[in-house]
């Protein structure tokens, strides 16, 4: 794989994740890199009886932790503050927001390049 920007390997970490939620789990995309003044929810969903928020976390390799493993307790609370302000701007009770983290690891088949997806659903 050709070395690329955190920008653009978080880009196709996102739209990898989104066509995982979309196409795979039949799930409705509401919203993509939702921002607020105090940070930004990289994908929000509904399921079919919930919206879930999807923190997406992308790496080349888990040589430094798996992605998973980046969300810290203050993260966490982060992920939750923001989820209560994107439910407020849409009148959506926020303690019916779930928050999943997924996780990508850049996997190299042959000539394709695909990611290694993990998702935990209900993290925080």
């Amino acid at each position: 794989m050709k070395t690329m920007s955190k920008r653009a390997l978080g880009r196709r970490g996102e739209d990898a994740a989104a066509r995982y939620l979309s196409e795979r789990l039949g799930w409705t995309i509401v919203s993509r890199n939702w921002r607020c003044r105090e940070g930004e929810l990289d994908i929000v969903a509904y399921d079919g009886s919930r919206h879930v928020v999807c923190e997406v976390k992308t790496r080349t390799d888990a040589s430094f932790g798996t992605p998973i493993e980046a969300i810290t307790q203050a993260k966490a609370a982060r992920l939750r503050r923001l989820a209560g302000r994107w439910a407020a701007q849409y009148g959506i009770p926020a303690a019916t927001v779930r928050i999943d983290v997924i996780g990508l690891v850049v996997a190299a088949r042959g000539e394709r390049t695909g990611f290694e997806l993990e998702h935990l659903r209900g993290v925080c």
